[in-house]
């Protein structure tokens, strides 16, 4: 019981593209990542619920690693209630990249990233202003 309410991994990828595409991002931190989209999944970490984007990253071409971008429904919601629409599949996608590609910037080695990335209401309300979809 208690592994169903705290798992994340618990449920199969699913979105990833049919061919993976190698992308390459400088990060602010002084590394170059390399990184694929894997897939997302929904996840449920101690009471709270939404979706677990993963990518593989490395950055060094050797080591790859999962990345897990965890993007709260209530965070997504919170935004929603305050624009009045929802946010399509596709510009959840693209706020999971940013969050990805901030954590690059902020994280001193690339060993920090195997901590999950988790993304907040006012994370969402940031990157959504950057990427310019309101």
């Amino acid at each position: 019981m208690f592994r169903s309410l705290f798992s994340k991994k618990n449920a199969p990828l699913t979105g990833a593209p049919a061919v993976r595409r190698l992308k390459t991002y400088s990060a602010q931190s002084g590394y170059v990542y390399q990184y694929y989209y894997e897939g997302n999944r929904p996840f449920r970490l101690a009471g709270e619920s939404g979706t677990a984007f993963v990518f593989s990253v490395s950055a060094d071409r050797k080591n790859w690693r999962p990345a897990e971008i965890l993007m709260s429904e209530s965070a997504i919601q919170a935004w929603e209630e305050a624009h009045a629409r929802q946010l399509s599949s596709t510009e959840r996608y693209a706020i999971a990249k940013m969050a990805l590609f901030q954590a690059f910037d902020e994280r001193p080695t690339p060993a920090h990233m195997k901590e999950e990335v988790r993304v907040r209401a006012a994370d969402v309300a940031a990157i959504v202003e950057t990427l310019g979809l309101e």
